[in-house]
C-alpha cells in the first residue's frame, strides 16, 4: 500500500508539474501575441482616428474615455481631459463618429477629471488607468456586456454621474430610470455617422451595491452608494439590439455569475485564438507590433448582435426576425472594408465568415440603403458594394445558403445606382460587372451576360472620356466632381476592366503611366479610392515592380501630396504606419479595419485586387516566413516564405506553390486554402 500511495503521489506531481507547464507555455504563447499589439497606435489627433477600448472580437462593446475635446471615435491620446467613459464607437470612421453611448464619470463634479497618462494600460480585452481625482478605472468587456470597476480614494465619497444623452452624434430620445436598488434601465436612439439614419440602444446597468438616483442641474443622473462595502463600485451595463423585452427576462444572477478576472481571461483567449491564424518570422520588432495591431483591428466589426436569450434580431425594415440557424451580425462600412477588410476575414475567420456573409445577404431581404438605415440596431456606416463582398466570399467558398433569395433585391439595388460623376459610373460599372458573376454563379446565364454588357457599356462611356487621356487635371482632388481623389487615382478605380483599359491605351503604355503614379508620388496612401494600384503590375507584366513598392509604402517614409479630401498645401513626409499613437499619416482613416487589413495583406505577400474574383496578386512577403491556419477548424495550414532574399532591394525571380512554378504571380482562394506552401525565390 505504501509503495502504491507513494507511486500514486509521484504520478500526481509529475502530472501536476506536467500540467503547470503547459499552463505557463499557453500564458506565455498568449502573453506574446497579446503584447505585439499596441493599441494607442493611431489614437492620436487625426492620425488614424483609432481608439484603444476594451472589447472582444465583434462585439459592438468597447469601453473607453472620451476626450474633451473629443475626436470622431471619443478618445484622442494627446488630449487628458475627458468627458466620462462610454461603452460602444466604431473605430477610425471619420465624419462625427458614431457612438459614446451610457457615459459614467466617477466624480461628483465631473469638471476637470484628466487621465493620468503614465498609469494608463491598455491591452486586448483590458483597459485601466488612474484619474486626477484619485479614482483608479478598470474596464474589460463581452459581446453584450460592458464591466467596468470603480476605485474609490474614499469610498463614502463614491458617486457615479451617468449622461444618459451622451453621444457623438445628434440624439432623437434618451432616458434612464431606476428599477431596484441596484438596477437602471434606459434606452438611446441616436443617429448614425454622418448623421444618415438611426440606430437604437437599450440597455440595463447593475450595481454591486445599492446606489440612490437622482437628476442633476445639466440633465445628467447622479448615482450615490450610502452601503457600499467593498473598495469599488463595479458597473456592468448589458446592451439589447433593440429589444427592450429581451432585458426584461435577464436573469440578475447570470450578469454577476462571471467575475471581473474570469471575463478579462476570455476576452484575451478570444483575441489570442484570432491573432495565433497568423505566425510571422522576421522583420523588426515594430513591424511586427504594426502587424499584430493591425490584424487584431480587423476583427473589431461587423458586431455580432443575436439576441441570446429570444434568438431574434431586430432588421433594417423594424421588424423582429428569427435567427434560426446562424448567428446575425450587423455595422458595416463597406466602402471603405469591401476592399481589404472582408476579404480577409473570409480568409482568416472562416468559423464566422458564413454568418457574416448570411447577415449581409439578409439586408436585401429586409431593406438596405447605401447609407445607413432609420432602423440599425448598432451603430453603422455604409453598405455599397455588398454584390462584390458577397461574390468573393461565395467564390472562397463560404456558405451563403440565401444568396438567390437576396438576388432580386441586388438587381433593384444596381437599377438604381447613381451616374452622376466619373466615380460614380467607374463603381457602378464594378457592381454590375459583380452582379453578372454572382448570377453566372447562381446559373443564370441570361442575367449574366445582360448585367455583364452593363457594366461594360458604363465603363466604356465614362473611361475613355474621363481617364484614357492624361493632361494637367489629372493632379487635381476633386476634378469634375470626383468624390475623394484625384483622376490620376481614380483612373486605376474599375481592375476588374483593366483588360480593356490596355485595349483602350496599350499595355507597354499602360505599365509606364502606372510607374510615372508612382514615381511622381501621385498615389495616395491616406485613402481607399486607390490603395489597390500597387497590386496593378502583375496583371500588367511586370510583377517584380510590385514588391519594392508595397514595402516602401508599408515600412518607409513616402512623400504625401494629398489627405482624405485635398492636397495638402505642404506635402506629408513621413511613413504611413508607424508604431506610435500618430501612427498614421495625417488625415489618414483606419476606416473600421480597411487600412489595417491593408497592412496585413501587405505584409504577408498576398492582395484581393478585383474583390469578387477570389484570386490573390502575389509578391514577396514583408517577413521572412508567414504561416496561415486555415479553415473552420484551423488544421490547414499555408506556410509562405522567402528564399536566398539577402536585402530589401531584390527582385523575385520566381514563385511556386507546392513545388510549381505560378508564371502569372497569382492565386485562386479556393486553391491556397487547400493548403501548401508558397515560396518566393530570389
Amino acid at each position: 500500500m505504501k509503495i502504491k500511495l507513494f507511486l500514486s503521489l509521484v504520478f500526481a506531481a509529475l502530472f501536476c508539474t506536467t500540467l503547470k507547464g503547459q499552463q505557463t507555455a499557453d500564458n506565455r504563447q498568449q502573453s506574446s501575441l497579446l503584447d505585439k499589439v499596441n493599441l494607442y497606435m493611431g489614437t492620436a489627433d487625426d492620425y488614424g482616428q483609432m481608439t484603444p477600448g476594451a472589447t472582444v472580437p465583434y462585439s459592438q462593446i468597447q469601453v473607453c474615455p472620451d476626450s474633451k475635446p473629443r475626436q470622431h471615435p471619443g478618445y484622442d491620446y494627446e488630449v487628458p481631459t475627458i468627458s466620462g467613459f462610454s461603452i460602444n464607437r466604431l473605430s477610425g470612421v471619420g465624419g462625427s463618429g458614431c457612438g459614446g453611448n451610457v457615459s459614467l464619470m466617477p466624480d461628483a463634479t465631473g469638471k476637470d477629471v484628466r487621465l493620468v497618462k503614465h498609469t494608463e494600460v491598455a491591452k486586448p480585452g483590458y483597459y485601466s488607468v488612474q484619474l486626477s481625482n484619485g479614482v483608479w478605472f478598470t474596464a474589460t468587456a463581452d459581446h453584450r456586456m460592458a464591466v467596468e470597476r470603480f476605485s474609490f480614494p474614499d469610498p463614502s465619497k463614491a458617486v457615479l454621474l451617468l449622461n444618459p444623452r451622451s453621444a457623438f452624434d445628434k440624439v432623437f430620445g434618451a432616458y434612464f430610470d431606476q428599477k431596484s436598488p441596484t438596477m437602471g434601465q434606459g434606452f438611446a436612439e441616436c443617429a448614425n455617422t454622418c448623421g444618415r439614419g438611426h440606430y437604437l440602444l437599450y440597455y440595463r446597468l447593475y450595481t454591486n451595491s445599492p446606489f440612490v438616483l437622482d437628476t442633476i442641474a445639466d440633465g445628467r443622473k447622479r448615482l450615490t452608494f450610502p452601503e457600499l462595502s467593498a473598495k469599488y463600485v463595479e458597473v456592468r451595463i448589458v446592451v439589447s439590439t433593440g429589444f427592450a423585452d429581451e432585458l426584461d427576462k435577464m436573469n440578475e444572477q447570470a450578469v454577476w455569475r462571471t467575475d471581473f478576472q474570469t471575463m478579462m481571461g476570455r476576452a484575451k483567449r478570444q483575441w489570442q485564438r484570432l491573432l495565433s491564424t497568423v505566425e510571422i518570422e522576421g522583420g523588426t520588432e515594430d513591424q511586427q507590433t504594426i502587424f499584430y495591431t493591425s490584424l487584431y483591428r480587423t476583427f473589431h466589426s461587423p458586431f455580432q448582435v443575436t439576441d441570446q436569450i429570444m434568438k431574434n434580431y431586430l432588421g433594417t425594415d423594424n421588424q423582429v426576425h428569427a435567427a434560426k440557424s446562424y448567428e446575425y451580425y450587423s455595422s458595416w462600412s463597406l466602402w471603405d472594408t469591401y476592399r481589404t477588410k472582408f476579404p480577409l476575414i473570409t480568409l482568416l475567420d472562416e468559423g464566422h465568415s458564413s454568418a457574416i456573409m448570411q447577415s449581409l445577404s439578409q439586408l436585401y431581404l429586409t431593406g438596405k440603403k447605401d447609407w445607413s438605415t432609420n432602423y440599425e440596431c448598432v451603430p453603422t456606416v455604409r453598405t455599397e458594394h455588398a454584390i462584390a463582398t458577397l461574390l468573393d466570399a461565395y467564390r472562397q467558398g463560404i456558405n451563403i445558403p440565401s444568396l438567390r433569395d437576396a438576388y432580386p433585391g441586388m438587381v433593384k439595388e444596381v437599377k438604381g445606382l447613381s451616374l452622376k460623376s466619373p466615380d460614380q459610373c467607374l463603381e457602378a460599372s464594378g457592381d454590375f460587372w459583380s452582379l453578372g458573376q454572382l448570377a453566372e454563379e447562381l446559373g443564370m446565364k441570361g442575367d449574366a451576360a445582360k448585367w455583364t454588357k452593363r457594366g461594360q457599356e458604363i465603363f466604356d462611356s465614362i473611361w475613355p472620356k474621363e481617364f484614357k487621356d492624361i493632361d494637367e487635371t489629372y493632379t487635381k482632388m476633386k476634378g469634375n466632381g470626383l468624390y475623394q481623389g484625384t483622376r490620376w487615382q481614380y483612373r486605376w478605380g474599375a481592375p476588374m476592366y483593366l483588360p480593356r483599359m490596355i485595349e483602350l491605351v496599350g499595355k507597354q503604355e499602360l505599365g509606364e503611366q502606372l510607374q510615372r503614379f508612382f514615381k511622381e508620388e501621385l498615389y495616395n496612401q491616406g485613402n481607399e479610392p486607390d490603395i489597390h494600384v500597387p497590386f496593378l503590375f502583375g496583371r500588367l507584366g511586370m510583377p517584380q515592380k510590385t514588391a519594392g513598392i508595397v514595402r516602401t509604402l508599408a515600412t518607409e517614409s513616402i512623400t504625401h501630396r494629398y489627405g482624405g479630401n485635398d492636397a495638402y498645401p505642404t506635402p506629408f513626409i513621413g511613413c504611413a504606419f508607424v508604431n506610435q499613437p500618430r501612427g498614421y499619416c495625417f488625415e489618414m482613416d483606419e476606416d473600421d479595419g480597411a487600412m489595417s487589413a491593408w497592412y496585413v495583406f501587405a505584409s504577408i505577400g498576398m492582395y484581393p485586387l478585383v474583390v469578387g474574383e477570389a484570386v490573390y496578386e502575389l509578391f514577396p512577403p514583408l517577413f521572412d516566413k508567414v504561416t496561415l491556419h486555415l479553415g473552420a477548424d484551423r488544421q490547414t495550414t499555408v506556410v509562405i516564405r522567402t528564399e536566398g532574399r539577402t536585402s530589401e532591394k531584390q527582385e523575385v525571380k520566381k514563385v511556386t506553390w507546392n513545388g510549381k512554378a505560378l508564371s502569372n504571380f497569382q492565386i485562386p482562394v479556393k486553391e491556397l486554402k487547400k493548403g501548401g506552401e508558397l515560396v518566393f525565390k530570389f
